[in-house]
This record gives structure tokens, sequence and C-alpha cells, in this order.
């Protein structure tokens, strides 16, 4: 049974749009709320979210959603979606939200869902809640028992002091000049205060949220702003987080871009020689370059491949006992710290591991030589473009040609109407011709749909 609602990371949609409409927020609470009321103890859902503007509007639909059940809500205004996750654990609550869409544009949003052990709900309760949305009756509180509803001030501190603590005690970020950027999200307070009490001298970017510039030109999709920002300034390093702080994207001295395959490389092969790496691999999706496979191979050290979320990336570190994964994009999953993507978490054990080595980030980042690979993204109007023949037919004439030398990956969004394209190996011309004509031959179906 599919789903309707929920994609690969929670709802998500164009604000005042469906799903993404103040009644479907608090038809999302209800159903939500009412899933997790079990047991006899007073119910409490924790919620945070980033800087949009619509934010205040789906913020308060939810609210009267889980109040209408019998649950009490804790607001923490903005604050990264880790913090949610954590803190849903730390306050003993029974669910916690974000509302965030991410590295998203600000008329976008959505709401992301964690269980009472701060991890991402299971398919099979998110299925619970799709039914329970959809359902004519959704059981209300008596007057007696509506759910009341209170702000936590000082949710921030308790995250920074958390964060705080994962760094390594007898390090310091003295005499290191970091650029940061927090894309005008949900960090934007946060990440900076981290970083500074950390010892680092700060050039901090994307700090001003208005409610409309959140991943506007700035953050882990718009890093240009951070490169020329890192040069300019002379900085040792410069680190990039997205609109809901889960993931980041590191610039080294020179300017250029270091993506999460390399910050894992990086952290797994350190935790490995340390002797901390847990559940005998590395954690990854089917996105992640052909070449940190080979680098780790080369330690020994398995690379265990997901499909696309990191969601499912932490259910296979669940499964194994893994505590290092995450995506190409940044999101790094450290478990041992946290239970979702945590874009300061992992910022923190790079520059710890820069201070350590003393080397340039430029030296220190460059864990392997990727392969050559180039991801399309063919947007499409309606229909099924992947299952028509014409199509298949030329998936099939790909993979032979790849064969041995390459990988391919073609799948649409979990997000957009958009079929990702994905190929790399080791003849870069040979990429780009097989890239071209797949994405060729599913516009074209696309458009005869």
């Amino acid at each position: 049974m599919s789903r309707r609602f929920f994609g690969t990371d929670g709802i998500r949609g164009l604000t005042n749009k469906s799903p993404m409409t103040a009644e479907m927020a608090m038809r999302v609470g209800m159903a939500a709320g009412r899933h997790f009321l079990r047991g006899d103890h007073r119910h409490r859902v924790v919620i945070g979210k980033d800087t949009r503007l619509s934010g205040y509007m789906i913020e308060n639909a939810l609210v009267a959603g889980f109040t209408s059940v019998g649950m009490d809500v804790v607001q923490f205004g903005p604050i990264p979606t880790p913090a949610v996750a954590m803190l849903a654990a730390s306050m003993r609550a029974d669910l916690g939200v974000m509302i965030s869409a991410s590295h998203n544009p600000y008329y976008d949003n959505g709401i992301k869902l964690f269980g009472p052990d701060g991890y991402k709900l299971s398919d099979a309760d998110e299925m619970k809640i799709e039914a329970l949305i959809e359902s004519d009756d959704i059981p209300l509180a008596d007057a007696a028992h509506i759910g009341r509803a209170r702000r936590v001030e000082d949710s921030r501190g308790r995250y920074i002091h958390f964060v705080k603590s994962t760094f390594p005690e007898h390090l310091r970020l003295d005499g290191l000049k970091v650029a940061l950027d927090c894309a005008n999200g949900a960090a934007y307070n946060t990440a900076p205060s981290t970083l500074w009490e950390l010892g680092a001298e700060l050039i901090s970017i994307g700090v001003n949220p208005n409610g409309t510039n959140i991943n506007d030109g700035v953050g882990s999709t718009a890093p240009q702003v951070l490169q020329e920002t890192v040069v300019a300034s002379g900085a040792d390093i410069g680190i990039a987080l997205d609109g809901d702080a889960d993931r980041l994207i590191v610039v080294d001295e020179t300017g250029a871009i270091v993506d999460g395959d390399q910050i894992m490389a990086l952290i797994g092969t350190s935790w490995a020689r340390r002797g901390t790496l847990k559940g005998g691999g590395l954690v990854a999706t089917v996105m992640s370059n052909l070449g940190l496979e080979r680098m780790l191979a080369s330690h020994d050290i398995p690379l265990i491949r997901t499909k696309v979320g990191d969601r499912y990336v932490l259910e296979e570190m669940k499964a194994r006992g893994c505590n290092v994964g995450g995506e190409q994009s940044g999101h790094m999953i450290l478990s041992d710290y946290a239970t979702t993507g945590d874009g300061t978490i992992a910022a923190l054990q790079v520059l710890a591991a820069l201070v350590e080595s003393g080397k340039p980030a430029s030296e220190l980042l460059r864990q392997f030589e990727p392969v050559p690979q180039l991801l399309k993204n063919v947007r499409f109007a309606g229909g099924k473009p992947l299952e028509a023949e014409s199509v298949k037919t030329v998936i099939a004439d790909a993979e032979r040609e790849l064969n041995g030398s390459g990988r391919l990956v073609i799948r649409p969004s979990g997000t957009e109407p958009v079929i990702r394209v994905m190929a790399e190996g080791d003849d870069g011309d040979q990429v780009r011709r097989v890239v071209e004509r797949i994405c060729d031959a599913v516009a074209s179906a696309a458009e005869h749909a």
C-alpha cells in the first residue's frame, strides 16, 4: 500500500497548497497525537521549527490538533531538527515534531515526526497515521482533558550544551578561523554560539533570517558565498548547514567544496583507527561515489548501501549495529551521539580532526579521488515515465555499457515530481553520454504520457 502524504522525509509541499495547509497540519496533529496516546500517563509532544514565515501557521495548527486529542504541547521555536529529536527523548515526550522543508525555498514547508526514542517514525507508524488523517472520526478529548501548551525558552541552550559535549574535552578551536553559513535557517543562533564557545574565530553568514530568506543563496545547497568568503578572509575552513541543520557541506581553505562522501571517509577511517567504529562497516546510500567504496575497501571497511533517504541509512545502521552513516548530500548520522543527522555535530568531528592533524583542510579532507559522477534531474508533469518500454530499453543498454566499470542509479524523487538520473564510472565521457541518453528518453516518455 503506497503512502499519500508521507515522503522520504515526512510530509512536504508548497505552503497553503495540499497537503501543506493549516487544515492538514491540524489533522496531522490530531492523527499523530491519537496514534501516540499510549498508556495512562500525561502525554506530551515537543515542537520545533525553522525560520520560514509559514512556520507560525503550521505550528499553531499542529498545536490545535494535538491539544484537541489530549496531548500537552511544548514549543521550542526555531531550533535544528536534531535538537527536536534529542529533546524529545530527553524530555520523555511521546512524540517530536519538526516544522521544516529542509533545504527547500521558504515557500515550501514540511512536517517531520520523531518517536519517543528520538528516531524518525517507521513506515508502519506513518501508514497508521495516514489512515487516521483520512478517517472521518478521530476521537477527541473531553473538555476536562484537552491538552495544554507552553513554550520552553532555554531549548537552544540545552541543545548547545549537548552538542559541545560531543567535542573532545582535550581540544579547543582557539586560533582556527571558521567561516560558518547557517542558511538563515534553524541553526542561525545555535551553531555560531557552539563554535564561539569552543574558541573558534568566526565569520558568520546566513544568520539573519527574515521569514523568506532561508536557503536563499546561502546554505549547503548554495555554497558559492561561503566559498568566496573563505578565500577572501583567509579562513581555515568553511561550514555550510542547510535550513534545518541536519546536514552540512564543507569548504576547504582553497574554496573547494567537500561533500558528504569525503566527510564520511574521514570520520569512518579515523574512528576505525581508534577502534571505535562499530558494526563492521559504514552505511551510505546508492548515491555515494564509487571512489568512497573503493577507498574504504582498501582499509578493510565494507560500504553498505541503502536506498536514498537518511531514514533508510539509519534503519540499516540500527540493524547492523553501525555507528557511522550518511549521504553524499551531507547528512551525517553518528549514532554514538544522535538519532538523526546532525550537521553541527558532524562539523565538530571534522574540526576536531583538523585541529589534531595540523594539516590544511584541503589535504585532510581529500580522502579519495572521486570517480566521475553525473546527476541530472528530469522534471515531469504526470504519469510514470520510468515504466515506458522505450525508457526501460535505454536503461538496459546503459547498464550493459557500464558493466564492470561503473554504476547507474535512476529513481523518482520522494519530495518532488522529478526523475533523478545518476551514472558514474572511470570514463567521464561515457558517463555523460549515458546520462544524457537516459534523460532524453525519460523526457520524451513524460511528454507523450
